[in-house]
């Protein structure tokens, strides 16, 4: 059995008319009636869309799950939920419904050629990402790099907005140079 970490966003409508959070938490239940063990899931976030877009703001989250399957039949598995609920590639960094991303695979590193690449190659300079991860995981580090959830998130480039759903914004994580993150 293995640990891993998947990325939860989308910001649009589901097929059936409902808001992104609850195409997603349908997406955690298919994962779950699929034999994936929910271990726990981070709160919920809303994001501006990166890159910066005229697009709706994201929700997201982060899920820890336990699983049989070897990445690359996970990744099939995420890829066909997400097709199940509408999900349609056209473009990169689109609008959507549903993406579920496997962000790590327990400490596996695999810069390719073959997917899927692991850790996410995108994920450190994600604030939608590292944020959730954070909640879950604030002492996890990269896998392939050893640096910490804390300093990826002092690392982040500016103008990541992101609100806590639950609870309000979260105070940003960095404050520019020569002064200290929170």
């Amino acid at each position: 059995m293995a640990r891993a970490i998947l990325g939860l966003g989308g910001n649009l409508p589901g097929l059936d008319g409902s808001p992104p959070r609850a195409t997603l938490e349908a997406a955690l239940g298919r994962l779950g009636r699929a034999g994936m063990g929910i271990a726990a899931l981070s709160p919920w976030y809303e994001s501006a869309p990166v890159p910066a877009s005229d697009q709706p703001w994201f929700v997201n989250a982060v899920a820890l799950i336990d699983t049989d399957l070897d990445p690359a039949a996970l990744l099939n598995l995420l890829q066909e939920t997400e097709k199940s609920l509408g999900r349609r590639r056209q473009a990169r960094d689109e609008a959507r419904s549903v993406d579920l991303d496997l962000i790590a695979y327990g400490e596996l590193v695999n810069l390719g050629p073959e997917p899927p690449l692991l850790p996410h190659p995108r994920l450190a300079g994600r604030a939608f990402v590292l944020q959730p991860l954070a909640d879950l995981l604030p002492e996890w580090r990269h896998p392939e790099t050893g640096r910490t959830i804390g300093r990826m998130l002092a690392d982040l480039p500016p103008g990541q907005a992101l609100r806590r759903m639950d609870d309000g914004p979260i105070p940003p994580r960095n404050p520019g140079p020569g002064r200290e993150a929170t």
